[in-house]
């Protein structure tokens, strides 16, 4: 009982109601005009959906009104787009026309049938109403009164979810609409990737220089050492800190450009920082480095500073061998250290996984694994347009 009588306590059920009525307000001027021809306002109709701008209102009125507490109601805003949208418009149209008079009729009836059941009841004779105006007076009408407002109740919530479905399916997003969506859904979540890899690659080499330092400091136990290396933990920790205050700032303003971003203009801060961790860098750039696309730039730091990461993370303090060459259609990266010992395969942690996605993402090719008795990362990265399209 609790059940069926729930949607009682909706406001849904009511703004449904009122989206019912609305189309017979309308009408009902339109009956004090020309009572004799009250299809006229259906005809008239027919161009007015044809209207782009009506199908956003209605998808306005459909939102506010039938699914006012779902963010996802699977009804469009948009204005009509092509012919499909303004001939399901004007479907949407004569169809709430139609359930409007559906309403109106299912109210009066049900409330009248229930007031001459009630006369009835008290003994008066009906009012002349069709189908009733044979009944007899007689008290045991009164069981029957209430049947016509559980009709009316049913006929409320029953049209109400007829109506929802139907504004789903004529003023739902078209084919274009989900295409956009899901191009948007997916921007959204390669945005997300994004950043998670920045914030890898960037707290990861600050927190493995930092390590690394400390590590170094206290093995060598000499005053002067220790001095250069707090400085540097300093001077990496104050560029992680600069690198999160970024990231989050692009999650905080959705519209910040990404020319924020380090670029390979800025590759001596890592590798001055890879030389303060005691490592020996030895780097040969080529080319017109502050020529290269900002895309391709910008990923072509993060790919440099996770490769001289791992140097540190994993081998330690060994000389490195750091290329960056740029030629008229292509930027090459190419980092080379000495390993400990023998390391079998390609490797397959998240840092190297994230320096093939990057490098794919942009159309060109990443190798990463042993080589004789080095550790070998090789990028080639075209200088042009990648077939994603990202730049």
């Amino acid at each position: 009982m609790v059940r069926f009588l729930r949607p009682l306590l909706r406001g849904t059920t009511y703004t449904r109601l009122l989206h019912l009525w609305v189309p017979m307000l309308m009408e009902s001027l339109w009956l004090f005009i020309d009572p004799g021809r009250p299809w006229v306002p259906a005809l008239v109709l027919v161009p007015f959906g044809l209207l782009p701008a009506v199908r956003r209102g209605e998808g306005v009125q459909a939102r506010l009104l039938l699914t006012p507490d779902v963010p996802e109601s699977g009804i469009s805003e948009a204005p009509a787009a092509g012919w499909r949208d303004r001939l399901r418009t004007v479907a949407w149209l004569e169809l709430r026309w139609v359930l409007s008079w559906v309403t109106c009729f299912a109210t009066v009836w049900s409330l009248v049938t229930a007031v001459e059941l009630a006369r009835c009841a008290w003994g008066h004779a009906p009012s002349g109403m069709p189908l009733l105006d044979r009944l007899s007076p007689a008290p045991a009408w009164a069981l029957l009164s209430p049947l016509p407002l559980l009709a009316l109740y049913g006929a409320f919530v029953g049209l109400g979810a007829l109506v929802t479905a139907c504004a789903r399916r004529l003023l739902g997003p078209s084919a274009a609409e989900r295409l956009a969506a899901l191009e948007e859904r997916t921007e959204r979540l390669l945005e997300r990737n994004r950043i998670a890899r920045e914030l890898h690659d960037s707290i990861g080499h600050a927190l493995t220089v930092a390590v690394v330092q400390a590590g170094a400091a206290r093995a060598a136990g000499d005053p002067e050492f220790t001095d250069r290396a707090l400085g540097a933990i300093e001077e990496t920790g104050r560029a992680a800190l600069a690198d999160l205050e970024r990231v989050l700032g692009v999650l905080r303003e959705a519209e910040r450009p990404a020319s924020a971003r380090p670029t390979l203009a800025d590759a001596d801060r890592l590798l001055e920082s890879a030389r303060a961790s005691g490592a020996t860098v030895d780097a040969d750039v080529s080319g017109p480095v502050a020529a290269v696309p900002g895309p391709v730039s910008r990923e072509g730091y993060r790919i440099l500073q996770e490769s001289l990461t791992n140097v540190l993370r994993h081998a330690g303090a060994v000389p490195v061998r750091v290329r960056v060459a740029v030629t008229d259609d292509r930027l090459l990266l190419r980092v080379r250290n000495a390993l400990p010992e023998p390391i079998p395969g390609p490797g397959r942690g998240s840092g190297l996984r994230g320096i093939r996605e990057r490098a794919a993402l942009l159309g060109g090719t990443a190798h990463t694994g042993p080589e004789r008795d080095e550790w070998l990362v090789r990028v080639e990265l075209p200088l042009g347009r990648g077939p994603s399209g990202v730049f």
